[in-house]
């Protein structure tokens, strides 16, 4: 299941235009490949997506490679990169939302149910749409829920043009 949110992003400064749509096009590239369940290949579309250091998008891309590890059994790792996604401060809604759920899927998927349950608590208080699984047993990997993607790339896009227009009226409005 793709959950579809827009998330509005703060453009950073050291976010260049350039890098901005290459890590955007690396992270949808990697939503695409896990719908396809090609989790490798999306693993490293988001390493690189990651390698190009764009400050505003590091929530986002962490939160679905935390769904992606969780489906290729590498359940520290993706415990890891919820955390990261997770400690980013800002409108970040929709990503805290599916890190949450991607680190319950791994806490549960490592038999840790009552932090699983926290977790999935934690996402339910931020979407209610994301009903957490029953945690009565334990079960594989292969029978969890699929890992959750936040938002497609293009959406990310227009939201972020839209923001970056509304700041550069308001700073031309200051000269």
């Amino acid at each position: 299941m793709l959950v579809v949110s827009v998330v509005i992003l703060p453009v950073m400064a050291t976010d260049s235009p350039d890098q901005l749509n290459n890590a955007g096009a690396l992270y949808s590239q990697s939503v695409d490949l896990a719908q396809e369940g090609k989790y490798q290949e999306a693993l490293q579309a988001s390493d690189r997506a990651l390698a190009l250091n764009v400050t505003s998008m590091v929530s986002v891309i962490q939160a679905n490679r935390a769904g992606i590890l969780v489906m290729l059994g590498r359940f520290d790792e993706a415990i890891e990169a919820a955390d990261i996604s997770l400690a980013r401060e800002g409108n970040l809604t929709t990503a805290h939302s599916i890190a949450w759920y991607n680190k319950g899927n791994a806490l549960r998927s490592l038999g840790r149910t009552d932090e699983a349950r926290t977790a999935y608590a934690r996402a339910a208080e931020l979407d209610p749409t994301l009903i957490p699984p029953d945690l009565a047993t334990v079960t594989p990997v292969v029978s969890l829920t699929p890992a959750k993607s936040p938002v497609q790339w293009s959406t990310v896009l227009l939201a972020l043009s839209l923001v970056s227009c509304i700041w550069v009226c308001l700073y031309q409005k200051r000269e």
